[in-house]
């Protein structure tokens, strides 16, 4: 019988062997995993809440489209630090700032979607929801520092912009690899069921 080559499946690349060992293959970190449990249940809640953390309401998953405004804010203040000069300098320090504020629903929808999870991308999110920490961490510090130490809070701005760049590689690997947040059935009629919804 012949097999179909676009059905085949492609043998791990380097990076998801790395993940494999470092993090999704490691039962030590169930521990550590299990201690978001409480905090996700609360965020995931019930009823018409859940139905918008979720994305229900969407047809996809909220957490992608709400990670997109801490990523791009945080991305911009780096272009402008990096090509703006002097005069950007302001507008850095505010997109740094914006990022901050919009974290935290990325935080929340991203908290909605770990509850149900099984254990192997449990300690993938788990790890994910370190490093955004760690790099919310880094931007609070740069953004505290630009006004008197532009250049230390610059540095600071850079380092987690690498973590977080990290992390979402974490998070890819959760929404492609793993398929969180995308397997719930997509309304036929976006709008419409959306109204209903609501």
């Amino acid at each position: 019988m012949e097999t179909n080559p676009t059905t085949s499946v492609a043998p791990p690349s380097a990076a998801s062997r790395l993940l494999e060992r470092l993090v999704e293959g490691r039962e030590s970190l169930d521990g550590a995993a299990a201690t978001l449990q409480p905090a996700a249940e609360v965020a995931r809640g019930r009823g018409l809440w859940r139905r918008i953390v979720t994305g229900e309401v969407l047809g996809h998953a909220a957490h992608p489209l709400m990670t997109d405004l801490p990523i791009g804010f945080f991305s911009s203040a780096a272009l402008l630090d990096l090509a703006g000069g002097p005069a950007a300098r302001g507008a850095a320090r505010r997109l740094v700032g914006a990022g901050l504020l919009s974290a935290p629903g990325a935080a929340l929808t991203g908290l909605a979607e770990y509850a149900p999870l099984g254990a192997r991308p449990k300690r993938v999110a788990a790890t994910h929801a370190v490093l955004n920490t760690a790099s919310l961490g880094l931007y609070a510090v740069s953004w505290a520092l630009r006004p008197q130490r532009h250049r230390a809070g610059v540095v600071f701005g850079m380092a987690g912009l690498a973590v977080s760049g990290v992390s979402a590689y974490l998070g890819g690997h959760l929404a492609i690899g793993e398929k969180v947040g995308t397997t719930a059935p997509a309304p036929e009629s976006g709008i419409p069921q959306v109204i209903d919804a609501l």
